[in-house]
């Protein structure tokens, strides 16, 4: 994973980079995960839509049992929580890239899609190859299809679907970067897609605010969806942080509160096996049904024990 961290960088960073992949190397060694992932059962559940929301730069015991977030809990509480989950590095953007195509490739968080375009393998490019859909929706995005970097709250890091050149290069795939408000019209409509993946501002994701405000966030936009009739027929939701706080190197990027949110899921689950973003990565493309599996997702940890399977 960390030879991914070499990719093209300036010069002047590399020392600064060999320093931190070695920390996180070892930092994966001490004081890691506690278990290992249990047999999963056999496959068999199928989502009609995936939705992904990612929060930001906050540990597990910050978030998990905390009155900062008491929507996210219930929703922990109901639902699935997988309680030894670990984020792979810091800062954000390996994170980000790791969840859409299951390698770090550049800790450099001042990249931009102009900057550092992706051309390898990701999501957008297995989802478009099995024939299902997909959108980013991305608050405060200026622009349907853009592919700028930062603008006001809008963090562009944060949008890892805009680096990929299957969607920078076909027109026809970069309409599918949409701003946010766009969300709630197509949600009760056949516009909604396959593969969503939300990205809230930096007020709205706890980067730069609250997560009192995150979590009033969570509640006001994603109630509607778990209550809605497309959601509750085979719906999976998962809302994840990209890494905790910088002082936790844990398995790379530290111990992180990730919830699992699907009608097909079983109640009330907690569990203690390890995973890290790639195994989301793993999860969402499985689940729609895609067989191709990018990077590190194709060996990851499956998660189908939260799902009841028959």
């Amino acid at each position: 994973m960390y030879a991914s961290c070499l990719r093209i960088l300036p010069a002047a960073r590399f020392r600064w980079l060999a320093l931190v992949c070695c920390v996180s190397a070892l930092a994966g060694c001490i004081g890691g995960p506690v278990a290992k992932t249990p047999p999963p059962p056999a496959q068999s559940v199928r989502f009609g839509h995936v939705f992904i929301v990612v929060e930001e730069n906050h540990n597990y015991a910050d978030v998990v049992a905390s009155p900062s977030m008491p929507y996210l809990n219930s929703l922990a509480n109901q639902y699935g929580l997988a309680a030894n989950y670990f984020a792979n590095a810091h800062p954000s953007i390996p994170n980000y890239f790791e969840l859409t195509t299951g390698q770090t490739l550049t800790i450099i968080d001042a990249s931009t899609p102009h900057s550092f375009p992706v051309s390898e393998d990701n999501v957008i490019r297995e989802l478009i190859a099995a024939g299902k859909t997909w959108k980013s929706y991305a608050e405060d995005l200026p622009s349907i299809g853009y592919t700028g970097g930062d603008s006001g709250n809008y963090a562009v890091r944060h949008n890892p679907i805009a680096y990929m050149t299957d969607v920078q290069n076909d027109p026809a795939q970069t309409k599918n970067l949409v701003p946010f408000s766009q969300f709630a019209a197509d949600l009760p409509t056949a516009n909604l897609p396959d593969y969503s993946f939300i990205v809230p501002n930096l007020c709205n994701d706890a980067h730069n605010c609250s997560l009192t405000t995150a979590d009033n966030w969570l509640k006001t936009n994603l109630d509607p969806v778990i209550r809605s009739a497309v959601f509750q027929k085979d719906g999976l939701l998962i809302i994840v942080f990209d890494e905790a706080d910088t002082l936790d190197f844990t398995a790379g990027g530290g111990h992180v509160a990730a919830v699992i949110v699907s009608p097909l899921a079983k109640r009330g689950y907690k569990s203690i096996a390890f995973y890290q973003h790639q195994s989301v990565l793993r999860l969402t493309l499985e689940g729609l049904g895609v067989t191709k599996l990018p990077g590190d997702a194709a060996t990851a940890p499956a998660m189908w024990e939260f799902f009841t399977t028959p």
